[in-house]
């Protein structure tokens, strides 16, 4: 059963997509847009990326691995630099993830994912970056 308190930190959360998959992340937006988030993107490259945290202030994010072959360490170090909670959503594996990468500690799920598990790690990310 979902915690209906901590899907309710979703509604008017600004959530930033960063997926160079474009099935993916029409999906992801279309989900968020349900659950009542203001979407912040998506990026499919890292400078948008980058761009869009600097001038959208997202509230939270969620982050693909590698987009288009260049990975999104720099992206995950600027989250974190700003306190904004990511889940990284990947088709790769944890040996895919530099050892000292901040995308190493970040919640992370494997594709294909289902949209309930999906909002759960997102609201859990983002719950215990209020505390």
């Amino acid at each position: 059963m979902e915690n209906v308190g901590s899907l309710a930190l979703l509604k008017g959360a600004r959530i930033l997509i960063v997926e160079d998959e474009l099935l993916v992340a029409s999906y992801l937006e279309e989900l968020l847009d349900m659950e009542g988030c203001i979407v912040v993107g998506p990026a499919s490259r890292v400078r948008e990326a980058l761009e869009l945290i600097e001038r959208e202030r997202p509230e939270a994010a969620i982050l693909d691995l590698n987009l288009h072959g260049e990975p999104t360490i720099a992206v995950a170090e600027a989250l974190r630099a700003r306190r904004v909670p990511f889940i990284v959503v990947t088709g790769y594996g944890a040996e895919h993830v530099p050892q000292e990468s901040v995308l190493r500690q970040a919640p992370r799920l494997g594709k294909p994912f289902r949209s309930r598990q999906l909002l759960r790690v997102l609201t859990d990310a983002m719950a215990g970056a209020e505390l």
